[in-house]
């Protein structure tokens, strides 16, 4: 049986509100609503979301289809880079870039990556520890944390190669009996779905 990664879709994004308050777009609300459409979404039987309140709106979209509640977890969330708040686009791109290429060091006091890292693939083991195998399950969270637990699951170095498309609102999916990805990133409202391998 599988499991999914999904990160968010679009924000309202607004410097004077702290990151993790962020609410889904319009945009993003309408993709969330897109891939609860999908013969997927009515397979979860548990759905796993991070505190963050966009995260949250997502996981409770795609809960609509299965009726699986939300059960929110703490450790879920994206790498705390609160040190620094806002950043504009261009400076937060660059920022990304740096956190991914050192990642036992810290940008000017974000959460380092392998922490991050460490703490994601913590808490994914944690609940999978506990999980029936038979039972589809999704965990609702960030491209920060997602692309570090996607390189551990790919046994691969950290590294912003294995980074989401621009814009968030993708997913990846693993094999609950080895942890082998069965699929790259991929926008949720086009993916088709688990397919038995």
């Amino acid at each position: 049986m599988f499991a999914l990664y999904i990160t968010h879709p679009q924000v309202l994004i607004d410097p004077a509100v702290a990151v993790p308050k962020w609410s889904l777009s319009e945009k993003g609300a309408t993709r969330a609503r897109l891939a609860a459409g999908r013969p997927w979404a009515r397979l979860l039987g548990r759905i796993i979301s991070s505190d963050e309140v966009k995260a949250v709106e997502t996981a409770t979209l795609l809960a609509s289809a299965s009726g699986a509640p939300v059960e929110v977890v703490e450790g879920m969330e994206e790498n705390d880079r609160s040190a620094t708040g806002f950043l504009p686009p261009v400076e937060f791109e660059r920022a990304a870039d740096w956190f991914f290429a050192n990642p036992t060091a810290s940008f000017h006091d974000w959460e380092r990556a392998v922490d991050a890292q460490a703490r994601i693939v913590s808490g994914v083991e944690a609940i999978l520890g506990v999980h029936d195998p038979e039972v589809p399950i999704a965990f609702v969270g960030h491209g920060g944390v997602g692309t570090l637990l996607k390189c551990h699951l790919e046994k691969r170095p950290i590294t912003r190669q294995a980074d989401q498309p621009a814009g968030g609102g993708n997913l990846f999916c693993f094999r609950l009996a080895d942890r082998a990805l069965s699929c790259d990133w991929t926008p949720i409202e086009d993916w088709p779905g688990w397919v038995e391998q």
